[in-house]
């Protein structure tokens, strides 16, 4: 009897149910259908392979609006707005001939998805915007309705700023409830591995913990040390692809490191956003840029550098621009563009020429691929500079705001210049791998199109062979006008020296020859790498000129000690044309065109230039969609190890969903309006929520639920990065230094890892405390990165790095069991917390030093355990001990075992990860 009424019950509940499901359906053709969310995920899942941005079979593209509706090779459009019926789409789609339903060859659409697009077509076939291109409208914070089975009491402690309105509030519809706070000791440790990407010092933790520091305080702490700028830096130098080589396959060093320091201060000194993305992008074009300026243009001198002899410059030149174009949108805009190089956007608004249009915005800068990286920003000594003012003053006395910049760009990074992989018809010589032109007796060649300036000298950098070399410049050809003639003698070093030649105003090809009859007939006699025409020096007529034209040639020749790769401008004269690459293909150029926005994003102002500030400013203006958006969402993913909209790299229509839009949208906007783009405000927001700041535990039911914390219902628990580890380890050793800048350090690592051809450079251990830096100035070469980091999911920084993939792997193991450095915070840990005659005491210390928790009785055992059979081992075997312990002088049994404790512990998931 109790099972049929059971049966019964389940009958009539089935039946209910059934009622109601028919009732929504009754009701479901007056809902609106809405464009991005339930109809373009269909098109762009479905039909936008054969009838988008790369295939338009039929002369159907669902890519765009206009396309859509557009007329197909049939003569009529395939969608009519209004009637679904008379659609050949909607026809298409319900087809049973296979030869005739779409899509074509592929698995037909489900009922409900051919539902779904037939009531849009009927609704209007109304074309909406996806929504990361559409402008964050205002947004307001959430009232909570308590519907969830939890009080307002007992979720108060967790609302500590409008942040946990929005999070309590989903969390309330799905009927979740918040964890409480996390223990004072982990939040510290969380907090302090966040902003500076070390664990806290005791001190701080001690004022923390007892209540004369208040969780605010201690966050403006942190956010004040200057290690906040070393932690967010190495984030931001993955997406700048910052390295200390030039990659591909000779990889030889680069200068570069003043770029990384740049980015280090720039974050504790909190420049703004928007004029932190203007001066790496475009800082040279800013009204007297300062050196800091030219400094931060090195974001898009990181690319690579091809120095392989037989390659040609002006394609890597090329490959180079379109890395910029691909690594801005990747890194400002959440937008991967790199296919519209090819065609047009499988899945997202951009259109193949409009590639081309971005591409024009970074085609003009002064780089080409040489050998010397020129441009390159030269830094004086003291003395040096005296010299460099000596002519500026000289100038400014003399000359025009306009001389005053031109003489100052020369001497700070040598531009403009025509380098001479662009000489052409060499007759007796070459053109060598190292970026010159070499030249024999009755050598010659010629600039094509060349501009001198009005200029009364030709300046000419050159290593001659021989003494008394004749050298003629003609307009033309070998029977043009000469327009100079000079004699030069021997120079073994690169030397500039200037000679004079006939003022010409015009654009003209430039003939070059040269005659030693004192050099054998296949000699070379001369190297030119580049020659250059400068505006003349004002004050010719006056006393004083002649030194000061000395002093100025003597800056020319000055060998710098510290140099970094910038980007600078083109002049008019030696602007670039940008053509539409066909299919791609740089050797298939095709239409000219000028440089412009995609029409899908926010207009474009008229006031601004037409080059790379002009962009930089459409990127930061506050109408522009993507950008407040792409920083709020990259910065919650390095806090919570996941962005509120997962796909990092993407926000288009193919990304998935944001977990929380309200909170995404409200965040950017008080980015940018409340915060004044300040990114350390933004942070210091996210950390003071009562959602950052709860336990990190979970229970197997909620974990089930809910495993990726999407509702955000615990804290953030992720695995520290390979830099954070390293330097964790030496930080609660004692080891760290807190020095900070400079030139890249070689810390310890395995023998034989180090590879380099073409050279004898050699991976030399740093001694001192160089030794023990961040892993921030660690020298990275691209084709032998530091292995410790590599195994820890750092890359090579070869192309724009937005997410590091976080993998579990036995090799991680052997490095912090392993690798030298481990090994040796180990020893130094364990030296440092050793209690005399107490090795319980001294297992708890070195537990709690490098966990900041106290050790729990059973892994106190498990770890005295260890201790007490690597005693038994050590003391048997001397010769061992002395070798594990080799950077001691008097290793004991005693110290070598708790140094494998030590090391033990630094093996943990509790000290490998930001729970």
């Amino acid at each position: 009897m109790y099972m049929k009424r059971k049966i019964y019950i389940g009958i009539c509940i089935g039946m209910a149910l059934m009622a109601i499901a028919l009732l929504w359906n009754s009701f479901k053709p007056n809902e609106k259908v809405d464009f991005s969310t339930q109809i373009k995920p269909i098109l762009n899942n479905r039909c936008i392979t054969c009838h988008g941005g790369v295939k338009k079979n039929g002369g159907f593209s669902l890519l765009f609006e206009k396309e859509a509706f557009a007329a197909t090779e049939s003569g009529k459009p395939a969608i009519i707005p209004g009637d679904a019926s008379g659609s050949e789409f909607i026809k298409r789609l319900k087809e049973e001939d296979p030869e005739l339903r779409m899509p074509y060859e592929k698995p037909k659409l489900s009922d409900e998805e051919i539902d779904l697009l037939t009531r849009w077509i009927d609704q209007g076939a109304e074309w909406g915007q996806h929504w990361a291109y559409s402008l964050p409208e205002k947004v307001d914070v959430p009232t909570l309705t308590n519907e969830a089975g939890f009080t307002f009491e007992e979720s108060s402690d967790f609302l500590q700023n409008n942040i946990d309105n929005f999070i309590l509030t989903r969390l309330e519809s799905e009927q979740v409830e918040p964890n409480p706070a996390a223990e004072k000791n982990i939040i510290a440790r969380r907090l302090a591995l966040d902003l500076t990407g070390l664990p806290p010092s005791t001190e701080l933790l001690k004022a923390f913990e007892s209540g004369a520091l208040s969780y605010e305080a201690l966050t403006d702490t942190l956010l004040a040390q200057k290690s906040y700028g070393e932690k967010w830096a190495t984030w931001w130098l993955d997406l700048a692809r910052y390295a200390d080589s030039k990659g591909y396959e000779k990889d030889m060093g680069r200068s570069i490191w003043k770029y990384r320091d740049w980015v280090i201060d720039a974050f504790n000194r909190d420049l703004p956003y928007d004029q932190f993305t203007l001066e790496q992008l475009a800082g040279d074009l800013l009204a007297n840029p300062s050196t800091d300026q030219l400094i931060a243009t090195a974001f898009h001198r990181n690319t690579m550098n091809n120095d392989e002899g037989g390659t040609d410059d002006e394609e890597y030149r090329v490959a180079t621009v379109i890395d910029r174009v691909n690594t801005t949108f990747e890194v400002w805009q959440s937008t991967t563009i790199g296919c519209v190089q090819c065609h047009g956007h499988p899945y997202d608004p951009f259109k193949h020429e409009e590639y081309y249009k971005l591409m024009a915005f970074f085609n003009n800068t002064r780089d080409e691929d040489t050998p010397s990286e020129g441009p390159v920003l030269k830094f004086y000594t003291p003395e040096q500079q005296k010299d460099v003012d000596k002519v500026l003053n000289w100038i400014t006395e003399n000359g025009t705001i306009k001389q005053h910049k031109t003489y100052k760009d020369f001497m700070q990074f040598t531009e403009p210049v025509y380098k001479s992989h662009i000489f052409q018809e060499i007759t007796n010589g070459s053109y060598d791998d190292h970026a010159s032109v070499v030249l024999w007796d009755d050598g010659n060649c010629i600039l094509k199109n060349g501009y001198t300036n009005n200029s009364g000298y030709v300046y000419l950098n050159y290593r001659s062979h021989y003494d008394g070399t004749r050298m003629t410049i003609r307009e033309g050809d070998a029977n043009g006008p000469i327009l100079g003639q000079f004699t030069i003698n021997k120079a073994k070093n690169n030397t500039t020296s200037q000679f004079p030649i006939k003022k010409i105003d015009r654009k003209t090809n430039l003939y070059i020859e040269t005659q030693n009859n004192a050099a054998a007939k296949e000699a070379n006699i001369i190297n030119i790498y580049w020659i250059a025409f400068l505006e003349d020096m004002p004050g010719q007529d006056k006393p004083g000129w002649s030194a000061v034209n000395k002093t100025f040639l003597k800056t020319l020749n000055t060998n710098m000690a510290v140099t970094v790769p910038i980007l600078a401008e083109n002049p008019s004269y030696m602007q670039r044309a940008t053509q539409v690459f066909d299919r791609g293909s740089w050797l298939s150029q095709t239409d000219t065109v000028q440089p412009s926005t995609p029409e899908s994003l926010s207009k474009w102002n008229t006031e601004w230039p037409k080059d790379r500030l002009g962009f930089s400013k459409w990127i930061v203006d506050k109408e522009n969609p993507l950008t407040a958006r792409t920083l709020v969402n990259r910065i919650w993913h390095q806090i919570y190890g996941r962005g509120l909209v997962p796909t990092i790299e993407d926000i288009g229509s193919q990304s998935d969903a944001p977990s929380h839009p309200a909170l995404l949208d409200w965040l950017s906007l008080r980015l940018m309006n409340e915060h004044n783009w300040s990114m350390k405000a933004l942070i210091k927001e996210i950390v003071l929520s009562g959602t950052y700041r709860q336990s990190s535990k979970s229970t197997p039911e909620m974990y089930q639920r809910d495993p990726n914390n999407e509702l955000y219902a615990r804290g953030p628990r992720v695995r520290l990065g390979a830099e954070a580890i390293r330097d964790q380890a030496l930080a609660v050793s004692g080891l760290l230094s807190d020095k900070m800048y400079g030139p890249g350090v070689m810390p310890p690592q395995p023998d034989g890892v180090w590879q380099t051809v073409y050279n004898g450079a050699q991976w030399e251990e740093s001694k001192g405390e160089d030794r023990y830096r961040r892993g921030v100035y660690t020298y990275l070469k691209r084709t032998s990165p530091y292995p410790s980091f590599l195994t820890f999911d750092a890359g090579s920084r070869e192309v724009c790095t937005i997410r590091r993939i976080v993998t579990n792997t036995p090799l991680q193991a052997l490095v912090t069991l392993n690798d030298p450095v481990y090994l040796e915070a180990s020893y130094t840990l364990a030296k440092n917390t050793k209690v005399a005659d107490d090795v319980d005491e001294s297992i708890a210390q070195s537990y709690k030093r490098a966990t900041y928790t106290d050790i729990s009785p059973n892994k106190l055992e498990a770890l005295k355990a260890l201790y007490e059979e690597s005693l038994s081992e050590f003391r048997e075997n001397e010769e061992a001990n002395v070798l594990f312990l080799h950077f001691d002088d008097k290793p004991t049994p005693e110290l070598s075992a708790l140094t494998v404790v030590a090391n033990a512990i630094m093996n943990l998931d509790e000290f490998l990860t930001k729970a």
